[in-house]
């Protein structure tokens, strides 16, 4: 058995990400990643990213399904289209991508090493190593596809890769931290997601330190007869009647290794958002945040034409994304409410209040970039208004009556589907 720090069920979608929503991804991407670094720096950037819930978090709040293995990569796409651009501002660099475009990576990073002075020989060999330990030490049926290395001009770096299982039509999602690690061979991940599919092979492991001393002492100082002569022995006791193959003994080190944490994710098959994928009581607040506040509370944004509360709870949700702590992302699908799903669930995309939405967040990092911070300030308290309201009201969002005012709005809002309008 294995131990896991997270999980999720993340179906495999096939399709590409419409241009129109591409775009919008990058922009608003960008947007919340300039917020976080002017607020935490570098290093939280990678620590967001290393965190599978808040990744999937930011994927839906971007609009794009909810629940898909599309996620890791439209989401990684549209930040690296969006940092790299502002790579010398932002101090960040995302090499790789998918399928062809992974094996890229070293090269990648041996040119951002010449460019920064660091070490790029040294970047690519720990990309490669993240890349052979989830192909290789952790043998657990997903072929990875997938690879992207975020690094800072610091040389701090994140890892977020994928693979798939194309029998189960399943993907697992590894994320990789620089800041956490203490060894490439010695519980590495902060988090790996993806379904629990039964017992897996992972040298890596802090349990397993005996299996790959044996399993080093087996390959360097057995002779090959004798090695030959055990797998026979170990075949013959499976295939008599009632044998059966113990990967783990109860006696061995690795057979307490599965620990669950807290922090795993099941997304579901299905497409549609229901109420038992949301926390009611988290989205009464955002919901309360935009239609019920007074105006004087958030007067510097709503002086901005054309602003609503629609907008504002699109805003809110994003305000969450920025500013949230870890305990607030573990519904994913909640931020989903900000700009629906490009395959319309839990609503087309509102391609209006999405414009908005990047408008107002560019427009209040501008201002604060320039000293005037009362619009940011605003964007934050979105935030702590909502947590607040959640405290102190327990306001519980009637699901059906949300999920009827955005499909009834959907067209005024310029909803959106891969399909085109509604």
């Amino acid at each position: 058995m294995i131990k896991r720090t997270g999980y999720a069920d993340l179906p495999l979608h096939t399709g590409t990400v419409p241009r129109w929503l591409a775009d919008r991804m990058m922009l608003l991407g960008t947007e919340i990643v300039r917020a976080l670094l002017m607020e935490y720096g570098k290093r939280e950037v990678l620590a967001r990213l290393s965190d599978p819930l808040w990744f999937q978090s930011l994927g839906a709040v971007l609009g794009m399904d909810w629940h898909s293995s599309g996620i890791t990569t439209s989401v990684m796409y549209a930040l690296k289209r969006g940092i790299n651009a502002h790579s010398r501002e932002f101090g960040l660099y995302v090499a790789g991508g998918r399928g062809s475009y992974s094996r890229q990576t070293p090269q990648e990073l041996l040119s951002y090493g010449e460019a920064t002075g660091l070490d790029g020989l040294a970047l690519a060999r720990d990309s490669r190593l993240c890349a052979k330990v989830d192909s290789a030490a952790v043998q657990d049926g997903f072929q990875l596809y997938q690879h992207n290395f975020i690094i800072t001009d610091e040389g701090d770096w994140a890892v977020v890769q994928q693979g798939m299982n194309t029998h189960t039509k399943t993907a697992r999602r590894y994320h990789w931290c620089s800041a956490s690690l203490r060894s490439f061979v010695d519980e590495p991940h902060t988090a790996v997601t993806g379904e629990n599919r039964g017992k897996i092979l992972n040298l890596t492991d802090k349990a397993a330190t005996q299996t790959r001393s044996s399993i080093l002492a087996l390959s360097t100082g057995e002779s090959p007869d004798r090695t030959m002569k055990e797998i026979c022995a170990v075949a013959r006791s499976v295939s008599a009647p009632g044998g059966q193959l113990e990967l783990f003994p109860e006696t061995s080190p690795s057979a307490q290794a599965i620990i669950e944490t807290g922090r795993d994710l099941v997304m579901p098959r299905r497409h549609q958002v229901e109420a038992d994928d949301v926390d009611l009581r988290r989205l009464g607040g955002v919901l309360a945040t935009a239609y019920e506040s007074q105006p004087k509370d958030f007067e510097s944004l709503l002086l901005t034409p054309g602003l609503g509360p629609r907008t504002l709870q699109s805003l809110t949700l994003v305000s969450e994304v920025i500013y949230g702590t870890p305990s607030r992302f573990c519904d994913p699908a909640r931020f989903s409410f900000a700009h629906g799903g490009k395959d319309g669930h839990p609503f087309p995309v509102p391609t209006r209040i999405y414009d908005e939405s990047i408008r107002v967040l560019g427009d209040a990092i501008e201002s604060s970039r320039l000293g005037w911070k009362e619009k940011s300030e605003c964007i934050r308290r979105l935030s702590q208004t909502a947590l607040a309201i959640e405290r102190n009201c327990d306001p519980k969002a009637d699901f059906d009556a949300a999920m009827l005012q955005e499909r009834a709005n959907s067209r005024r809002w310029g909803g959106r589907t891969c399909q085109g309008f509604v």
